[in-house]
C-alpha cells in the first residue's frame, strides 16, 4: 500500500527529510494550496504568490523526477481547505493509512499532524545546520542564551571562515565595521528581479482574486519562484552587492528599500536555498578576496548564526512564547502600520516599502518599527501578528523570536539582553530620513518634538524598576537622573499627550 508524503509550501527541496523517506515508485507526494494557511493571519499577497507559485513549480519538478504528485490548487471545487483535510482526502482516495512529513516550521501545524486521525510519521527538518538536540545541549546549564556564543559553535562545526582553530580575520565578530551611515550614492538596483511567467501570472490573478482585501501590493510582482531563479539572485549579489553590504548594512534611505542587502531570505525559508550553499558562495568570494571579511563575516553571522539560533530558541522554548508579555504592553497596533497617514517619515518610509515590496531589512524592522511599537507599549501579540502577515521571509520559527525576543522584550530577556530601543538620533544617524521630516529631531520637548525622543524616555521611567539595574542600561538612568526637574515633567507630559493623541486615532 502507497503511503502520502506531505511536502509544505516551505519545504520545497528535492532533498527534504520527508522525500528522503519516501519511496517513489510507490508513494504519493501531497501538495495543497488551502485557505486556512493564507488566512490564520492575512499574509501579504506577495507573500502567497510566492509560496504558491513556488509550490506549483515544485511539483512540477516532482513529476519530472518520478514522483506520484497529488497537487491541488486553491480554486479546486474539491479543496478541503486545510493541510490535514486535505490529507485525509487524499488518504481514502488513494487507500493510505500512512502520512510521512517533515516537521512544520510552526507549532501551529505540528501540533495539527500529531492530532490529525492517521498515522503520521514526522521526521526532523534537517535542512537546519543545528538540530534540536543540538541546540538543547548547548543550551543545557547556561545562564544566558546568548547568540555570539552559538554562533562561534556553529563556525566551528561548519568550518566557515575559519583559520584552523582561530576565525578567519583574527576575531569572531566585525560588527563594530557594519554600522556606517549610508553612503551618498547607491552602485546596485537591488536584488535580481524576474517577470513572471504564465504559471506566476495564473497566480497572480488567483491571488489577487481571493487575497486582495489583504494589506499589500501584490504588483509587480519579481521574486524567484523556483530554484534556477534563486540560485541566479544568489550570485547577483555575491557579485554586485556583497562586498559593499557590510559596511552599510545598518543604514536606511529614502527611496531605497534595498541598498545592498540580498534578499535571499525568502529564498531559503521556503527551500529553494539551503543556507550551507549560501555562505559557500559567500566563502568563496571571500577567499578569492573579492569581498572583504567584515562583509563575509557579518552575513555568514545572520545565517549559521543568528537564523539557526533563533529557531531553536522557537522550539526550546515551546508552544507559549508567541503569548510571552512580560512588560504588559497593551495598547494597539497603530493604523499607520496598516498604511494609515502618519507623519513620522521613518515609519511611513518603511511602512510603505513594507507594503509595496513584502520586504524590509533587519534594522528597519528591529529600529524604526519595532522600535515604535515597543517605545509606545503596543501588545506584542499583535506586533507580532503584524510581522508574520507582511513579510515574504515571515515564518513563526523566525519570525516569532525576532519580534516577541528581540524587538519586544516580550520573552524576558531569553534572546536580547537589554530592550531594542532609541531616541531619534539612532535613526537620524543611520538614515536620511529625519532631513525631510515633519518632527525635528534635534527637538526633545514641545511642539514638533520627535517621538522617538519622548517616548524613549518614557519607555524608561515607566519601566525602571526592572531597566534600572541592567548593566548595558545603567547610564541612560544616571543621564535621565541628571536632568532637571522640569525637562522631565516636559518630555513625560510630552509624551502622554501624544500618547492620548494615538490612542484617540489622530495623525500622528
Amino acid at each position: 500500500m502507497s503511503r502520502l508524503v506531505l511536502v509544505l509550501g516551505d519545504q520545497l527541496s528535492m532533498d527534504v527529510a520527508a522525500l528522503r523517506a519516501a519511496d517513489k515508485t510507490q508513494d504519493v507526494v501531497v501538495m495543497a494550496e488551502v485557505r486556512e494557511e493564507g488566512t490564520y493571519v492575512r499574509h501579504h499577497p506577495k507573500k502567497i504568490a510566492l509560496v504558491l507559485t513556488s509550490m506549483r513549480k515544485f511539483a512540477s519538478d516532482l513529476r519530472d523526477a518520478g514522483w506520484t504528485v497529488d497537487y491541488t490548487t486553491l480554486d479546486d471545487p474539491e479543496n478541503a481547505g486545510s493541510v490535514v483535510g486535505e490529507l485525509l482526502r487524499r488518504a481514502e482516495q488513494r487507500g493510505a493509512s500512512e502520512v510521512i512529513a517533515t516537521e512544520p516550521g510552526e507549532w501551529r501545524l505540528v501540533d495539527k499532524l500529531r492530532f490529525a486521525p492517521l498515522k503520521i510519521a514526522l521526521h526532523d527538518d534537517d535542512r537546519f545546520i543545528a538540530s534540536h538536540a543540538m541546540f538543547e545541549e548547548w543550551a543545557k546549564g547556561r545562564k544566558t542564551l546568548r547568540m555570539e556564543y552559538f554562533y562561534r559553535e556553529m563556525r566551528r562545526k561548519t568550518g566557515l571562515l575559519m583559520d584552523g582553530d582561530a576565525p578567519a580575520g583574527g576575531q569572531w565578530n566585525f560588527d563594530h565595521d557594519n554600522r556606517k551611515p549610508a553612503p551618498g550614492d547607491i552602485q546596485i538596483q537591488g536584488p535580481l528581479t524576474f517577470e513572471p511567467d504564465d504559471i506566476t501570472r495564473n497566480v497572480l490573478e488567483l491571488v489577487a482574486r481571493e487575497f486582495g482585501d489583504h494589506f499589500g501590493d501584490l504588483e509587480p510582482f519579481e521574486f524567484a519562484t523556483d530554484r534556477d531563479g534563486a540560485l541566479g539572485a544568489l550570485a547577483h549579489f555575491v557579485e554586485h552587492a556583497l562586498p559593499r553590504f557590510g559596511d552599510y548594512q545598518d543604514a536606511m534611505l529614502d527611496g531605497q528599500a534595498y541598498l545592498y542587502h540580498a534578499v535571499l531570505s525568502p529564498y531559503m525559508n521556503i527551500g529553494l536555498l539551503t543556507p550551507l550553499e549560501v555562505c559557500d558562495a559567500v566563502q568563496k568570494a571571500f577567499d578569492a578576496g573579492d569581498v572583504p571579511v567584515n562583509a563575509a563575516e557579518g552575513f555568514i553571522r545572520q545565517i549559521i548564526g543568528w537564523r539557526e539560533y533563533v529557531r531553536g530558541i522557537y522550539f526550546l522554548e515551546g508552544r507559549e512564547y508567541t503569548q510571552r508579555n512580560v512588560l504588559a504592553h497593551s495598547r494597539d497596533l497603530p493604523a499607520f502600520y496598516w498604511g494609515a497617514e502618519t507623519r513620522m517619515r521613518c515609519v511611513r518610509q518603511v511602512v510603505g516599502q513594507t507594503k509595496a515590496n513584502a520586504y524590509a531589512h533587519h534594522i528597519q524592522r528591529l529600529m524604526v518599527t519595532g522600535n515604535f511599537a515597543l517605545l509606545a507599549g503596543a501588545d506584542p501579540a499583535q506586533v507580532h501578528d503584524w510581522y508574520l502577515s507582511v513579510y515574504a521571509d515571515a515564518f513563526e520559527w523566525v519570525e516569532a523570536p525576532n519580534t516577541i525576543g528581540m524587538s519586544q522584550f516580550a520573552d524576558g530577556g531569553v534572546i536580547a539582553s537589554k530592550p531594542y530601543v532609541s531616541s531619534g538620533a539612532y535613526i537620524n544617524r543611520m538614515s536620511d530620513h529625519c532631513k525631510k521630516c515633519s518632527y525635528k529631531v534635534s527637538k526633545k520637548t514641545g511642539e514638533g518634538a520627535c517621538p522617538f525622543n519622548l517616548l524613549y524616555w518614557d519607555f524608561l521611567n515607566r519601566h525602571r524598576d526592572r531597566f534600572e539595574n541592567n548593566a548595558r542600561m545603567g547610564n541612560m538612568y544616571r543621564t535621565w537622573d541628571r536632568m532637571r526637574q522640569d525637562h522631565r515633567d516636559a518630555v513625560l507630559s510630552d509624551a502622554a499627550r501624544f500618547l492620548k493623541r494615538l490612542d484617540a486615532g489622530e495623525v500622528v
